[in-house]
This record gives structure tokens, sequence and C-alpha cells, in this order.
């Protein structure tokens, strides 16, 4: 039956094929025979505005501008909607689809949904960011924004009729302040492909010359805690004396170049590299070169409860990791990691040098991490829950809001 469903996916924060998570679920979905079509934004190496790979359409739509503030976002989440909008129409018009398989953020892509449920559409909300507690990391404070975030979590959650997570903690929230019944909610975890994260010979340049290489790979923003690192970084050489150390920082984002000026400042800069946004070839590089990988993400709401895809890809390579203490990181890499008091640049420091001084110990966590990607983690254990959740999806009750009213009647009182 399912060579009969489509499926059109909604993306906005990366556009695909480079979203690794959404583009994973496209192709899975399209091996299991389902007609696929992915609407999302344009991006560095996703020019074009119509691409068909591997038999999965992608619309492409440019956004104006990578948002930094609040009123930024705002612009940018609704010249997003606006596309959005546009280009689902002229998918349905033309491919046609059954299901809007929506990935936040933004917590927007309901509006759309609820332009097609009267046409008997089903709506998969893929739960992959805490919008409420995006903010407040980003920001610092809660407030009036905050509140209408979780306003929109929440109708986000009333409109669908499944739900995926990404972990137990993101399972949670969707069962208590999204108020979703427990069969409708599927963890579907962000395993790394084996086939993508690939162990390869290190290349020892990349090390400018020093005994050791320390990695990362990520998003270069406010709350991925890359000043705790570099903080971190000036523990190490300055207070230590170790100056055998070398980092590789793979990643953009709109902190970039504030990062490589507080290089500057704290005197390392000569121990760091900033390589941008590069494609799969140079970060596999460097994370092969390194001897050790590194997670800096600022201890706080949003970042505990969240599984991060650079864990997953470390323990991939076999790499041993350390990261300040956060739940999801715990459940995730487990003997894989060390764990650094939360925010405590000087202690991240020392873990890591801890490390770097124990070949013994690199080698056995790394083998560790790695055993548990293959038997447990990678995306080829993750691709039947998927599944599942489409079968839910198409079982779920029709009629066009009964879902909604479900939810409603769940609401307790004020």
């Amino acid at each position: 039956m399912s060579q009969a469903r489509r499926v059109l996916m909604l993306v906005e924060n990366l556009p695909s094929p480079f979203d690794r998570r959404v583009w994973q679920e496209a192709t899975t979905l399209r091996a299991a025979g389902y007609g696929v079509s992915i609407i999302c934004p344009t991006g560095p190496g996703c020019r074009r505005k119509f691409e068909l790979i591997d038999g999965i359409e992608i619309h492409r739509y440019d956004l104006p501008l990578e948002a930094a503030g609040a009123l930024g976002y705002a612009a940018e989440y609704a010249v997003a909607l606006a596309w959005t909008f546009v280009l689902a129409c002229k998918v349905y018009f033309t491919r046609g689809f059954d299901a809007i398989h929506a990935c936040n953020p933004p917590d927007l892509f309901f509006l759309v949904a609820a332009l097609f449920k009267p046409l008997g559409v089903k709506f998969l909300f893929d739960h992959h960011d805490l919008n409420p507690e995006l903010y407040e990391a980003k920001f610092g404070r809660r407030g009036l924004p905050y509140r209408v975030l979780v306003a929109l979590e929440r109708w986000t959650f009333r409109f669908a009729d499944v739900a995926i997570a990404t972990n137990e903690s993101y399972r949670k929230i969707a069962l208590e302040r999204g108020r979703m019944p427990a069969d409708r909610v599927f963890v579907v975890r962000s395993g790394p492909s084996l086939e993508r994260m690939k162990i390869l010979p290190p290349d020892e340049r990349l090390k400018r010359g020093r005994r050791f290489l320390v990695g990362y790979v990520g998003v270069m923003g406010a709350q991925e805690g890359i000043d705790l690192l570099l903080r971190g970084l000036r523990h190490i050489v300055v207070d230590l004396g170790r100056r055998d150390i070398h980092f590789g920082l793979v990643g953009g984002g709109t902190s970039l170049e504030e990062m490589r000026a507080l290089a500057e400042r704290l005197g390392v800069s000569a121990h760091v590299t900033f390589t941008g946004r590069v494609p799969d070839a140079q970060m596999l590089a460097m994370l092969n070169t390194a001897d050790v990988c590194v997670n800096p993400d600022v201890a706080n709401e949003m970042n505990d409860k969240s599984t991060m895809n650079k864990i997953m890809e470390y323990m991939a390579l076999g790499k041993p990791i350390v990261q300040f203490d956060l739940t999801e990181g715990r459940r995730s890499a487990q003997s894989a990691s060390l764990y650094a008091l939360r925010n405590d640049a000087a202690d991240l420091g020392a873990k890591i040098v801890e490390l770097l001084d124990d070949p013994g110990r690199r080698a056995a966590m790394g083998a560790f991490g790695r055993a548990r990607i293959e038997n447990e983690l990678e995306w080829q254990h993750e691709t039947p829950k998927l599944l599942a959740a489409y079968q839910a999806l198409w079982s779920a009750p029709h009629g066009l809001w009964r879902n909604l009213y479900e939810r409603l009647a769940q609401r307790p009182a004020q």
C-alpha cells in the first residue's frame, strides 16, 4: 500500500540534502516505496530552486537573511512560511501528497497543515528543537515571546496526527506539554550513517606541527559554547602550559567571526583552526585526525534535553569525547565520554588534557562508542521506528479536525 503514498517534508533551518536527519528520513521513506517531496531553503552548495535527487523532489526558496535577533527570526520565519505555502500548493497540484511531515523550527508548519487537512492530508510533526527553550538559551529571558513559542508548540502538537521525538526527553515534552496520546508519539533518534561517517587515515598536517588535535563539528552559535571551549583552550595553553595541542573547529554560523575575534583576544588563535562550513571530506579529515573530540554545548534546559548529532558522529568514528555533563549527552555517549562540570571552561580543558595523556583510555572509550553506534544507534536501527510511525499515521482516525478536538478536550482547566 505504501507505493501509493506520497509525503511532503517541510524543513526551514537547513537545505536538503545537507540536513542529514531529514535526508536519511527522506531516503528511508523513498526506499520503502513512498513518493517523497521536500520544501526547504537554499544554502551553500544547494542553490538550485528545484532538484531531483535519488527520486526525491526538492523545492527550494531563498531566505533574505540569516537571523541573529528576535526581529530577525520573525522576519525569516514569515518569509519561510509564505514560500512554504506557495510551494506546497505547487506540489499538491502537480505531484500531490497524502501527508505533511513537518520538521521544526519553526513551530508554524501546522498552519500549512491546516490548509490541507480538509483534503484528507495527514500531519506528522518531527520535533527537532525545543523552541521555547531555544529562545531562552539565545536571549537569556522568557517573557511574552517565550509564551508565544509555548503556545505555537502546543498548537503544533494538537494539529498533529503523529509526532516523532528525537529522544526520551522530547517524548516527555510531547506527552506532557503537547498532551499527545502515548501511542501517537515515536522516538526516532538521529543515528548516523556509517556509510557517511567513514573511518579514514589521519591527515597529520591538520595538527599544524603539534602532537595532539582536538576536533569539533557543529554550529557556531550562542548556545553551542564555543566561547567556553576557547576559554578552556586558554586554560590548557596558559595555565597548564601545554603548547602541544591544536584545536580544529568545523562549522559555520552567526557567531563564527565573533569566536575568531575571541580567540585573538584570549591569545590562543595560533592553537585553533576555524574552517567554517566545509564539505564532508574536509569535516571527516579533521575528525579522523583528532585524538579527542569535544562537545562544549552550554548547560541549559535546551541542551540538557537535546541529542546532539555531533556526539553520534564522534562515536561513529571511534573518537573519545569530552563534554559538559548533560542528561541526553550522557544517555547517548555513556562510557565513550568524560563529563566536565557544567559550564566550567577550566574543567573542560583539564578533562581534555587528562584524556590526551591517557592513550589506553582513549582507545577503550573510542571502541565503546563505535560499538554502541554499530549495535544500537546507527540509522539502520531507527528505520523500523520511522516506518512504524508512518503506519500509525495512516491508521490515525480520519475526520478533518477530530485529532484537534481530542487535544482541546484534554486541555487542563485554567
